[in-house]
Order: C-alpha cells, then structure tokens, then sequence
C-alpha cells in the first residue's frame, strides 16, 4: 500500500525530506537522486499507489498536483520543464506512492529513454 512506502515515511516525519512545498493535498520536496539541476517530486497526502488506479474521484487531487508542479518549476526559476508521472514498474515506477516528477534546469532529449 501507498502509506507503507518511502514517501509514506516522508509524509508521516519518519524520514527527512528537502521540502520545496507543502499545503493540506500535497508535498513537495527534491528528488534524492536528482536527473536534472532540478528535480522535485509533488507526492500527494492520500496514498494512491500509480495514476493507473486512481479513480474519479480522485480528479480534483490529480489537477491540484500539476498546478503544484507548475508552481514549483516558477518557484525554482524554470521556464521549460518536464513533469512525469511512472505507472508501473515496467514505465519506471520505484516507489508506489503516485508521484509527478518535475524536471528541468537542462536541455531534456526526446524521446526519454
């Protein structure tokens, strides 16, 4: 289940995190790993474990991730920027905790790998 995982831990103050945002949804904070100068990843509080499983009900949380995302980019002085969301293990998907990648601060190649 979500709230098991890494970002479970980060969400609860079990582990640190470089936060970059926060609000009542969602959390924001840079990646451990970093692929870019920038890197953050917007991880919502309720634990949904890949956008495959997500429901309807769940479409407000998902607009109010990429909004966040876009904040986030503006707040790290990101003109052109990725985001990316990994659905299953087979796309790249680590940590089964819904995430959107925020990526930027190079050139980005196309397509990704």
């Amino acid at each position: 289940m979500a709230d098991d995982t890494i970002f479970g831990k980060i969400l609860r103050g079990d582990i640190p995190c470089d936060e970059v945002y926060s609000d009542d949804r969602c959390l924001a904070f840079r990646d451990i790993a970093p692929q870019a100068p920038v890197h953050v990843l917007v991880i919502p509080r309720q634990p949904i474990e890949s956008l495959r499983s997500a429901g309807s009900g769940d479409e407000a949380l998902l607009g109010h991730l990429l909004l966040v995302a876009a904040r986030v980019a503006r707040q790290e002085g990101l003109e052109d920027f990725r985001t990316v969301i990994n659905s299953g293990a087979a796309a790249g998907q680590t940590v089964f905790h819904l995430h959107v990648h925020v990526i930027g601060g190079r050139p980005l190649d196309w397509p990704p790998g």
